[in-house]
C-alpha cells in the first residue's frame, strides 16, 4: 500500500474516532436514565482495560515504577474529568456538554506553563479570550448565572487538560498501548470503588442500555483509542488536531438529530467561538500560513 493511501486511512481513522466520540454524548445521556454515572464509567474503563490487555501481554515486562506512576496519574485525572463530565451531562444537553468539554484544549497550554515552565504563545492567549466568550454565550443565562451542568462540564475540562499534561510527560519513550491499558485499569477501579460506596446498584437496565454500554466500551473507548493512535501516526499534527476537534461538532449534530436539542442563535455563536478557539490553540493557524507560502 502506497504512502498516500496510508495517509488517507489515517485521516479516516481520526475522522471516525471524532464521529464516534461525538455520538457517545447522546448515548451516555440516554444510559444515564437508568444506570448511575460511576457504574457506567466503571464498566466502560474496566472493560476497555481488559480489551487492551491481550495486545499488551507481550509488553508487560516493560512495566516498571515509571509506567505504574504514569498510568496511575493518567487514570486518576482521566476518571476525575469523566466524573465531572458525566454528572454535568445529567444536568445539561449533550451538545453543550460536547462543546464545553473541548475547553481542555485551551486550558492545557496554561497548565504546561505552571508544570514545565513553557509559556503560552499569542495563539494560546487569543484562543483563551475567544473561548471564554464562547463559554459565556453557551452557559450564562439572562442573570449572568451558569447552570450546574455547564459548570461541572467546565471543571471536567480542567482535569482533561491535566490528563494531557501528564500524558506528554510519561508517553516519551514508552509504549502508548501499555500506558493506555494501565490508565484505563486505574480509572475503572476508582470508578468501581466510588460506585460501590456512594451509588445504588442499578436495579433496572434495558437491552438498549446494555448494548449502549458495550458500544461505549468496545468502540468509543478501546476502539477509538486505536483509531487515534493509528491516525496520528500517519497524519501531520496540525491536520490531526483539526479532525479531532470535530468531536464537538458531531456531538451537537447528534444531539440535534437524536436528542432534539434546540439551537438558538446565541448557542450557535457560542459553539462557533469555542470551535474557532480550539482550532487556533491546536493548530496555531499553520494551515493558513502554509497557503500563503505556497499559493
Amino acid at each position: 500500500m502506497n504512502s498516500k493511501k496510508i495517509q488517507n486511512l489515517g485521516r479516516i481513522g481520526l475522522f471516525s474516532a471524532a464521529l464516534l466520540w461525538g455520538i457517545s454524548f447522546v448515548l451516555m445521556k440516554n444510559i444515564l436514565s437508568n444506570i448511575p454515572p460511576l457504574y457506567i464509567l466503571a464498566f466502560r474503563f474496566c472493560g476497555a482495560a481488559l480489551i487492551l490487555l491481550p495486545a499488551c501481554l507481550g509488553k508487560l515486562k516493560k512495566i516498571d515504577k515509571t509506567y505504574l506512576r504514569g498510568g496511575a496519574l493518567m487514570g486518576t485525572f482521566l476518571i476525575t474529568g469523566y466524573i465531572f463530565q458525566t454528572y454535568g451531562l445529567r444536568l445539561t444537553t449533550p451538545g453543550k456538554n460536547a462543546f464545553l468539554t473541548s475547553a481542555y484544549c485551551i486550558i492545557a497550554p496554561f497548565l504546561n506553563w505552571v508544570y514545565i515552565k513553557k509559556r503560552p504563545d499569542k495563539f494560546n492567549a487569543a484562543a483563551a479570550i475567544i473561548c471564554l466568550s464562547g463559554i459565556g454565550l453557551i452557559s450564562l443565562d439572562g442573570d449572568l448565572r451558569i447552570g450546574a451542568g455547564d459548570a461541572l462540564t467546565i471543571v471536567c475540562g480542567f482535569f482533561y487538560a491535566l490528563h494531557i499534561v501528564v500524558i506528554a510527560k510519561y508517553v516519551q519513550g514508552r509504549d502508548p498501548l501499555v500506558l493506555a491499558m494501565l490508565q484505563f485499569a486505574q480509572a475503572g477501579m476508582l470508578a468501581l470503588a466510588g460506585a460501590l460506596i456512594i451509588e445504588p446498584f442499578p436495579s433496572f437496565a434495558t437491552a438498549a442500555d446494555i448494548g449502549g454500554l458495550i458500544f461505549l466500551t468496545v468502540v468509543c473507548t478501546a476502539g477509538c483509542l486505536l483509531l487515534q493512535v493509528f491516525g496520528q501516526k500517519y497524519t501531520p499534527p496540525s491536520q490531526a488536531a483539526v479532525i479531532l476537534t470535530l468531536e464537538s461538532v458531531f456531538g451537537v449534530l447528534t444531539s440535534v438529530v437524536l436528542f432534539h436539542e434546540i439551537l438558538t442563535i446565541r448557542l450557535i455563536c457560542g459553539f462557533a467561538l469555542t470551535f474557532i478557539a480550539v482550532i487556533i490553540s491546536e493548530t496555531k493557524l499553520e494551515f493558513l500560513r502554509r497557503k500563503r507560502v505556497n499559493p
